[in-house]
């Protein structure tokens, strides 16, 4: 406070004297003043005099402002004078117009004064604590005003006030609540807070999310009109982005809050292309960046492919793809969609896929990765556009060999269209790598880099390409043709950077010969390559062409590192003796390390992305920094190695690639042991389960026994209970006079049973033997007219039987009835015979009497057991001859089914042969009528009829009716 009183002494421009004293007066009504008209007054006052008095208000009336939000906090008016004068002394806004001479001088001088204040504001953490209750308030005159208070607050020292808030009980949540607000000025200036709050603040990022704020966020962005609404829809991505830019915790939760999806409305811009606003392109600008934050390179990979899925399944690669293909769009926004379609689908494979197999809406359709190539090639196109698709063309290949293969596949002779209809994306690279143009040189030189990117297939692939140079003149290789352009050097006249064409062609090479001695042993083959090479790297030259000294450097220790010794002139050796004579040791190692510290050398290995301010800066590409990485360290020590180092190298490489070769073969081994193991793990688990259900089929016939022995023992027990019964048996006498008339009436019953048994087997012999003799007739008869007489006598026969049929099953049925009662009775004597013996009861006679009847019942009753046995045994073989009666009569009913099918076969044979005989005869008659009018008109001519054509004519006409003949016996049958 004193510095600031201070400050306000020094000015020379400051208020007048009745002002100053002004202030005083109405900070000393607010201090002292018992009615709450009179504060209120004064605060209004204040609020009046803050925006042009904003320093002498701020030293004499804050603390008095923040005691009024203490003390007065039920009346709101009073509250909302004081949060306004409050923010007009801290926030740097300027309302007021201001000349153009004093602008610079009080600009900076306001925002000194809004972070002393803000300062001072905040030195009490409870004045932040008051404020963030009183934003509870509904009240429009409270609430928007303490928002736009905090907001500034934010904006002035927004670590220090965040710090504040996040300690705070359900500060953060007490701010969330803004978003709610169904006043839409409130609302829009809550989100302007959350802008503020979240800004650099991963902890408040986090709470703001789990608030439901992704939710609340993206029905205002629906609600406003997706891309076509205001300015509301770009603060709501502002701060979306705030939230998920490298917050691994935040975009995890957005993607498995199914949020993904919601972003697809966003880009269904429709065809209408001229309501293209200004703020729509803000907004559609900001929604891919969006999109990219959540697939940047620089996320997690698990979580980035995860976003990658996520965005192709629900539809928003293809809309991407859409607006991508769409004529009208603005070039800034074309070059945006460019650059998120890239990173959407770089290093997934199913987004890879998909896009290759995208058209261009043209006449005939071409791939769209044609069309872009057309444009990065197309030095009158945008350079920022062309970076774009140079980028999208990386990503397109980045981990993926199939798309690779494609774009070298259509350099080869085999798939290259001969009549020159279509362009492809190979001829496109060789046109862009040999025009005059530096920047489409370089462009094509490091996108045919990346088609070879750690694919040994295609590197040596690409060598099979040949080009034509000139009429008369054989064709020439690619690689020879990209060193003759190297060795051309600044001969040929080229639009852009003098060393742009040849950096891209020596990355190129370095890509393409590293890890490939077949390319190492094709590019030493050409024996002008390693002088230029040493010629270049040996030479003094200015600080721009230090950098391909450098890359020259690189390419030659390439040569000699992955060189197999093929070639006797350029073995590694020798190579290193050459390196020694022209250049030196030291001097090489020197040169090659002029790429690593050049100043763009840095530049490029941050981001996969070549984002260059102009063309001149585009001379490294991302993936080649790696390679430098990786080769540099190796290519030194390789240099410095000498002979028997080298072979002992060798002999370490091939007892290195022996073990690899012997582990290999273990692995495969066990691969198909763990295989072996697997199925007989399977089979014993199968020999389990059937041993444990044979154990338990067991466990269950040893109770089925048990359980017949234990019923054959009470039967023995009570048998011989009856034994011991003592009594006399005169009842027992009546019932055994009744035993034998029942049991000879069964006797009688079972034979006449016996005897129909045997009639209706007679009766089936006969039926067979019918059924034979109608089989044996139909396979005899060949000629129609016995077959029809068979038919008929058939239809007969197969009447009579199913009559036969319809009676042999009456029989049965009634037989069957006749079988359950002779059941019923036997059961019937058996509980007469239980009762009889339970009955018996003991009387007192001699025991001589008693044994001799004790002897006669039991007599009696082994005999009726016995009967009963023999019962039982001719009631069973009635029932089995029953089965087998019904099982003939089946037969017997599919033997006669299959002879009425065989019977309608012959009568559709008999109506077909008759068709075939009247056309026959139809045929004849027409001949005849033929020779006929011949005959006439050879007689009109006056030529003699001889007589063996009368004759003949005879003949046919006796053949023709016997002919006819056998169709009248046909007609007649």
């Amino acid at each position: 406070m004193n510095f600031l009183r201070g400050v306000m002494g020094g000015q020379s421009a400051g208020p007048q004297h009745t002002e100053a004293e002004t202030i005083q007066k109405l900070c000393d009504r607010v201090a002292s003043s018992t009615l709450l008209d009179d504060r209120r007054n004064a605060v209004r006052a204040l609020k009046s005099l803050s925006k042009k008095y904003r320093l002498e208000v701020g030293i004499q009336a804050m603390e008095h402002l923040i005691h009024v939000l203490q003390t007065d906090r039920s009346d709101s008016e009073i509250i909302g004078y004081a949060l306004d004068t409050l923010y007009n002394i801290i926030s740097n806004d300027e309302e007021e117009e201001v000349d153009d001479v004093e602008e610079e001088n009080s600009t900076r001088q306001s925002e000194d004064l809004g972070s002393q204040f803000t300062e001072i504001f905040i030195k009490q953490q409870e004045n932040v604590t008051l404020l963030l209750s009183l934003l509870e308030e509904f009240d429009f005159h409270v609430r928007w005003p303490g928002v736009k208070l905090l907001t500034s607050l934010l904006k002035q020292l927004g670590p220090q006030v965040q710090q504040i808030i996040l300690v705070s009980p359900m500060g953060v949540s007490r701010l969330m609540d803004l978003l709610a607000d169904s006043r839409e000025v409130i609302r829009n200036d809550g989100v302007l807070l959350l802008q503020a709050l979240t800004r650099s603040n991963g902890a408040i990022q986090k709470i703001v999310a789990f608030e439901n704020a992704f939710e609340r966020l993206l029905d205002i962005i629906s609600e406003e009109g997706n891309s076509d609404g205001g300015i509301v829809v770009e603060d709501c991505l502002i701060l979306l982005q705030n939230l998920l830019k490298n917050n691994n915790s935040n975009q995890n939760f957005f993607k498995e809050g199914s949020y993904i999806q919601r972003m697809k409305p966003w880009f269904e811009v429709g065809d209408e292309n001229s309501g293209w606003s200004a703020q729509k392109v803000t907004n559609l600008h900001l929604m891919l960046q969006l999109v990219r934050v959540l697939v940047s390179p620089t996320n997690p990979p698990g979580a980035t492919s995860s976003c990658q899925k996520a965005m192709f399944q629900c539809g928003l690669l293809q809309q991407l793809c859409t607006i991508l293909m769409a004529t009208g769009v603005p070039a800034d926004i074309l070059t945006e969609t460019i650059n998120t379609v890239s990173e959407v689908i770089r290093g997934y494979q199913v987004n890879q896929d998909y896009f290759a197999s995208v058209n261009a809406p043209s006449n005939p359709p071409r791939p769209a990765i044609v069309v872009l190539l057309m444009s990065m090639v197309n030095e009158r196109q945008p350079f920022v556009l062309r970076c774009a698709v140079l980028y999208c063309f990386q990503c397109f290949l980045y981990k993926n060999q199939k798309g690779q293969g494609e774009i070298v596949s259509t350099l080869l002779p085999s798939t290259i269209d001969a009549t020159g209809n279509s362009v492809s994306a190979g001829q496109l690279l060789c046109g862009g790598l040999f025009s005059t143009d530096s920047l489409s040189n370089w462009c094509a030189a490091v996108a045919l880099a990346h088609a070879l990117q750690e694919n040994a297939t295609q590197k040596e692939q690409l060598l099979r390409v040949q080009l034509a140079t000139s009429i008369g003149n054989p064709p020439v290789s690619l690689l020879q043709q990209c060193t003759n352009i190297l060795s051309q050097g600044d001969k040929i006249d080229r639009r852009g950077s003098k060393i742009q064409t040849r950096v891209g062609l020596l990355m190129l090479l370095c890509t393409w010969l590293s890890n490939c001695p077949i390319a190492v042993t094709h590019f030493l083959h050409n024996s002008a390559n390693v002088p230029f090479l040493t010629g270049q790297i040996a030479e003094n030259l200015g600080e721009e062409e230090q950098l391909v000294q450098g890359l020259c450097a690189l390419l030659l220790g390439i040569s000699i590192y992955f060189n197999d010794n093929s070639l006797e002139s350029y073995k590694k050796e020798k190579l290193k003796q050459l390196i020694e004579k022209r250049i030196g040791k030291e001097n090489f190692i020197e040169k090659l390390g002029f790429i690593s510290k050049h100043e763009l050398y840095s530049r490029a290995s941050q981001k996969p992305q070549p984002n260059f301010p102009s063309p001149e800066y585009m001379i490294f590409d991302h993936e080649f920094t790696k390679l430098v990485k990786e080769l540099e360290g190796v290519i030194t020590k390789a240099i410095y190695k000498s002979s028997e180092e080298d072979k002992k190298e060798e002999e370490v490489k091939k007892t290195l690639e022996q073990h690899d070769n012997i582990v290999t073969h273990y692995k495969n081994m066990i691969r198909e042991q763990d295989l072996q193991l697997e199925e007989l793990k399977q089979q014993v688990s199968t020999l389990k389960c059937q041993n444990e259900q044979l154990q338990t089929a067991v466990t269950q016939q040893v109770s089925q026994i048990q359980q017949h022995k234990d019923q054959y023992n009470l039967l023995k027990i009570q048998l011989g209970k009856d034994n011991q019964h003592q009594g006399s048996y005169s009842e027992g006498a009546q019932m055994n006079g009744v035993q034998p008339e029942e049991i000879g009436r069964l006797r009688e019953e079972i034979e006449e049973l016996k005897n129909n048994q045997e009639l209706l087997q007679s009766k089936l012999t006969e039926k067979d033997s019918v059924i034979e003799n109608l089989k044996s007739s139909q396979t005899s008869g060949t000629n129609e007219q016995s077959s029809a007489i068979v038919s008929a006598r058939d239809s007969e026969q197969v009447a009579e039987l199913k009559q036969e049929l319809a009676t042999l099953k009456s029989q049965l049925n009634s037989q069957s009835v006749e079988i359950t009662k002779l059941q019923t009775e036997k059961q019937e004597l058996l509980q007469k015979t239980e009762v009889f013996a339970k009955s018996v009861e003991v009387q007192g006679e001699t025991q001589t009497v008693i044994a001799t009847k004790t002897t006669d019942v039991e007599g009696r009753l082994s005999a009726l057991l016995q009967e009963t046995k023999e019962l039982k045994n001719e009631i069973k073989a009635l029932s089995e001859e029953r089965t087998a009666i019904k099982e003939q009569l089946d037969s017997s009913n599919s033997t006669i089914a299959i002879l009425q099918t065989e019977k309608d076969k012959l009568e559709l044979e008999i109506t077909d042969s008759k068709k075939e005989q009247d056309d026959l005869l139809v045929l004849l008659a027409d001949q005849d009528q033929k020779i006929l009018s011949l005959k006439n008109k050879l007689k009109d001519l006056g030529h003699p009829v001889e007589e063996e054509d009368e004759l003949e004519s005879g003949d046919q006409e006796d053949e023709d009716d016997e002919s006819e003949d056998p169709g009248k016996d046909l007609d007649h049958i």
